[in-house]
């Protein structure tokens, strides 16, 4: 096996080994491959004495094309072996050459692209040297505008239904924690019992839904009592926690991954759980299940508020589908300015 540079004649041989890498190894679905332009520039790299073959027998079994990229940095644009030939040291004769005349160039760093996907290749540079130094992202825009087209100042609301009738022990649990754990908040609600539950709504809430969650657990925590934390983010989510003592007993996300990706357990444990939301609400296992869909895009399910609003009348939640500016309908309310 012999390793040269690459002359003007070999155009054609390398073309064939270029299209056989780009079959073999597609580029990415988003990219549209000028190959007019590839081929150009294959042709340039050639004439510049940065492309090289490696042949058996006189028959070609592998390339490599380099470029200048900076007074001292180089790329290997292309590095290539037909599959008949790997595991037999024709990528590290190929890689040798272009090496050698990069450093007898003057050239101190090379780098070199390669898909996340290629296991690999990317074995076998981590062998030579190469280490991650900058990772390019993709992301499809529908996606994108799935998850961010709405601006983040978007309608979120949310509320705190705590299974009692008693109003002043609740009174007396937001007064104290929500000026500690929420700071900002221009002022809170407290309703009177609605369908075995008084409802808490917050302005720091609404704005920050984390904070729904911070104060529905403190609530339970303070009280121990049953508090489910139900509530629309950015439009798009809908999310449902159940907590007990301010522990949490069950979690539900309609679009687990909205906020970004997460690992599968953590995925199958935002689908609500039938057995636990019947044990505490009563509500039908059945009807839990129904109300409670899963998807990996909000556009895939109903519009977030009725979704909600469905949800809500399963476990028998009032005053579900507003947060803290719009006010629940009771007049006998408690707000509570800040």
């Amino acid at each position: 096996m012999t390793v040269r540079n690459a002359t003007l004649e070999d155009l054609a041989t390398i073309e064939a080994l270029w299209k056989a890498f780009e079959a073999e190894v597609p580029p990415p679905a988003h990219e549209d491959v000028d190959h007019a332009a590839e081929l150009a520039e294959i042709r340039a790299i050639v004439e510049s004495g940065l492309g090289w073959v490696a042949e058996r027998n006189g028959a070609a079994i592998g390339m490599a094309l380099a470029r200048r990229r900076g007074a001292r940095v180089g790329r290997i644009t292309d590095l290539y072996v037909v599959p008949t030939e790997r595991r037999a040291g024709v990528a590290d004769s190929l890689l040798r050459a272009v090496a050698a005349r990069l450093a007898e160039d003057g050239v101190d760093t090379v780098d070199l692209e390669v898909m996340a996907s290629n296991a690999a290749a990317r074995a076998a540079y981590a062998r030579w040297g190469f280490r991650d130094e900058v990772l390019v992202l993709a992301a499809p825009v529908a996606a994108l505008v799935e998850r961010l087209g709405v601006e983040a100042s978007t309608t979120s609301f949310g509320s705190i239904h705590i299974q009692t009738d008693d109003v002043d022990v609740i009174l007396k649990a937001v007064e104290m924690f929500v000026p500690r754990l929420l700071g900002r908040s221009t002022g809170s609600t407290v309703t009177q019992p609605r369908g075995g539950y008084v409802t808490v709504y917050d302005d720091a809430c609404d704005r920050d839904p984390a904070m729904l969650r911070r104060l529905a657990k403190e609530i339970s925590a303070r009280t121990g009592l049953v508090a489910i934390a139900v509530g629309v983010e950015q439009e798009a989510l809908v999310r449902m926690i159940i907590l007990d003592r301010g522990g949490i007993v069950d979690e539900y996300a309609s679009v687990p991954e909205f906020h970004g990706p997460l690992p599968p357990g953590e995925v199958v444990a935002l689908n609500a759980n039938p057995v636990v939301v019947e044990r505490y609400t009563g509500a039908a296992q059945a009807a839990v299940r129904a109300a409670s869909p899963v998807a990996s895009v909000p556009s895939d399910l109903l519009p977030a508020r009725e979704l909600l609003a469905g949800l809500a009348g399963v476990l028998g939640l009032d005053g579900t589908g507003y947060g803290w500016a719009d006010g629940p309908a009771d007049d006998q309310a408690i707000r509570i300015a800040r």
